[in-house]
């Protein structure tokens, strides 16, 4: 009978079986106090580089934030000495320094700085709020620390003790009584040897992250000092301080975006208590019309970069008030706004204070607390709702702006579709477009025919390799006086913009255009005029750049034929046909007129040679010297007031000498 064989000890490839020979209990190994942390510094802050080194300072930080928060300080130090130690001291109410009951033979502060887990905030009978939750801040502070020395001042006495690398190195020691001096001071400087021997602080980052602080809750002053021979000469970080906001995270919105334009005259700001004194909310909400936007989350003065429950309550809040104030004036689309068309363009601070919030992971990057989600949304609708309402004007411009966001995310939802779709298979153009041979766009251009059977003529008379024809069916849309869901669902000029392949908006690409000129070739007559103009405003409101960059031409096609004998000319219109018979054709001999009903009406031979063919056209180039006046022009003759077009038709009626009707 085989033997069978063993798997365990072969479960890894090229692991010897003898490998579990000598495996008993001696080899079980138990790290005991915080030589956990120093093994693995990655469980606790992060990491080991400089990067996360600054969680240290954050931690202590946090401690002295909350005794501010609390109501027992209203002044934090914070100091970056040149040999690299930090400090930060508070004036509260100083960390207990008597027997801990349970470690008689340790004082409480011994207890909390050798001890994971050890500390006053897994309740909220000492903190009603708090940053610090895990109970293993300052003791991996100290854990991680080649020197740390902490004072106490308590009940008018001053204790000190001094650790290296998380062990202390003396007892606890009175150094007397003193009368004008509370609270908790801490200084360490990060150990080499898990850091590395260049890691060094960031006097730029330090000072953002006090200032943050001070933000966040505006009944606490941190003093900020920093020894100058850390400030390079580039950095204006400055060396002393004083950082007090009376108005909070308004007063911080209003330095970071430091004037730039906002749709709104005034920001959104506020501050709350949650219902069943469950905490309190502060935001402050702006929303730019230019950079980028942000979202700075806190949690009990706890930075949230990744977000977290809080966040989704407060876009939830922004979204569900925009969308009740649409419907409420009447503007149906409202309800179809998402919270990126809302809160995605918005600058804003928002800091939450929780009792016993959850984050995840010990840096507390993300909170995820569920209800904070429900707490959020529910208080800050009610006020956002109310701020829309006292301020119409405010509130319609925001409107206005949502509902921009929302037009310009469906345009790249198509546009990714379509671009997903070519990604496996061939560029799908227009079924009516007879595209030309050559690849690149240099030297091509396409001609804009109105029908059929202008298209069919135009393709028989074509340069095949360098000119496209598009056929449209009539007259285009108005895009001046169109909503965006009628221009989005147009054929026409969805098959246009398709055979341009430049997109439209904001997302026109000038170097996607796929030919050099774009050519509108319409009838010499008012119907043609209209077609052309239709044309060119919807390249002026959707392509822009398509004419500043020179792309845009018309073409000028005859509307007579006149013949005598062998000769033959083409006159592009009355004034025109009258100056031939007075030139050319003066003299004896009848001459024979006729005009073309439209281009599907002239033989290809004769629209290449009148309007087509390079050598022997004539094309207008679109050009725009005054885009005030452009603009004003298009939206009194194109756009949706019909009262600016009567009003136009009376003053120019007099100039009119003749209607072709």
């Amino acid at each position: 009978m085989p033997e069978t064989p063993d798997l365990f000890a072969h479960a890894a490839a090229g692991t010897p079986a003898r490998a579990t020979a000598d495996y008993s209990a001696k080899d079980i190994e138990v790290l005991e106090g915080l030589e956990p942390v120093r093994r693995h510094p990655a469980m606790y802050i992060g990491g080991a580089d400089e990067a996360s080194m600054h969680h240290l300072f954050a931690e202590v930080l946090d401690n002295a934030m909350d005794e501010a928060v609390a109501g027992h300080a209203t002044r934090i130090d914070v100091e970056l000495a040149a040999d690299g130690a930090v400090t930060v001291r508070d004036n509260g109410r100083g960390i207990p320094v008597d027997p801990h009951p349970k470690f008689k033979n340790r004082s409480a502060l011994e207890v909390i700085l050798t001890t994971l887990h050890a500390g006053a905030k897994f309740s909220d009978k000492v903190y009603h709020t708090a940053g610090g939750l895990h109970g293993v801040g300052v003791s991996v502070v100290n854990a991680l620390s080649e020197t740390l020395t902490v004072e106490v001042a308590r009940d008018r006495e001053l204790w000190r003790q001094s650790y290296e690398r998380g062990k202390p190195t003396a007892k606890l020691e009175s150094l007397g009584a003193v009368q004008n001096r509370r609270g908790t001071s801490l200084t360490f400087r990060p150990d080499p040897k898990i850091f590395g021997e260049g890691a060094a602080f960031s006097p730029k980052r330090m000072y953002r992250m006090a200032r943050s602080k001070a933000y966040l809750f505006r009944g606490v002053e941190i003093r900020w000092n920093c020894d100058e021979t850390l400030l390079g000469a580039a950095d204006d970080t400055p060396a002393t301080a004083t950082l007090h906001f009376p108005g909070g995270l308004a007063d911080f919105l209003a330095a970071t975006l430091d004037g730039r334009k906002c749709a709104t005259p005034a920001p959104f700001t506020g501050q709350a208590r949650f219902p069943g004194d469950d905490g309190q909310i502060e935001w402050a909400v702006a929303w730019p019309l230019d950079g980028e936007p942000f979202l700075n989350s806190y949690c009990n003065t706890v930075p949230t970069p990744r977000g977290g429950t809080h966040e989704t309550g407060f876009r939830g809040a922004l979204t569900k008030g925009l969308r009740a104030y649409g419907e409420l004036v009447g503007n149906k689309r409202a309800g179809q706004l998402s919270a990126e068309d809302v809160a995605g363009g918005a600058s804003a601070m928002l800091s939450v204070f929780l009792r016993e919030p959850h984050f995840q992971g010990q840096t507390k990057e993300k909170l995820v607390t569920p209800a904070a989600s429900r707490l959020v949304e529910t208080t800050l609708k009610d006020h956002f709702e109310h701020w829309l309402g006292a301020d119409p004007e405010a509130a319609n411009a925001l409107l206005a702006l949502a509902l921009e966001r929302l037009e310009e995310r469906r345009r790249r939802k198509r546009e990714t579709e379509a671009a997903r779709k070519t990604a496996t298979r061939r560029l799908r153009l227009p079924g009516k477009l007879a595209d030309c041979a050559r690849a690149g766009a240099e030297g091509t251009e396409i001609f804009l025919v109105e029908g059929d059977s202008a298209g069919g003529s135009a393709k028989q008379a074509r340069n095949r390799e360098t000119q496209a024809v598009l056929p449209l069916r009539g007259k285009i849309l108005n895009v001046a006086s169109a909503s965006a869901e009628k221009l989005h669902a147009n054929q026409e000029l969805g098959d246009l913009a398709l055979a341009l392949g430049c997109g439209a908006g904001a997302n026109y690409n000038a170097e996607a255009l796929r030919y050099e000129r774009v050519i509108i070739m319409t009838d010499a007559d008012v119907d043609g005029a209209h077609i052309a103009a239709l044309l060119m405003t919807f390249f002026w409101r959707e392509m822009p750049k398509l004419i500043d960059d020179e792309h845009l031409y018309l073409a000028v096609p005859p509307l007579y034929r006149l013949s005598r004998g062998g000769e033959t000319a083409y006159a592009r219109d009355d004034a025109h046909r009258d100056a031939l018979l007075n030139s050319q054709f003066k003299g004896k001999g009848k001459v024979e007129i006729s005009r073309f009903k439209g281009l599907g009406e002239m033989p290809a031979a004769q629209l290449k040679a009148t309007t087509m063919d390079p050598a022997t056209r004539t094309l207008l180039r679109i050009r725009v010297e005054d885009r005030a006046e452009t603009d004003s022009r298009v939206e009194s003759l194109m756009g949706r007031r019909p009262e600016l077009r009567f009003a136009f038709i009376q003053e120019n009626a007099r100039f009119v000498a003749d209607l072709d009707v």
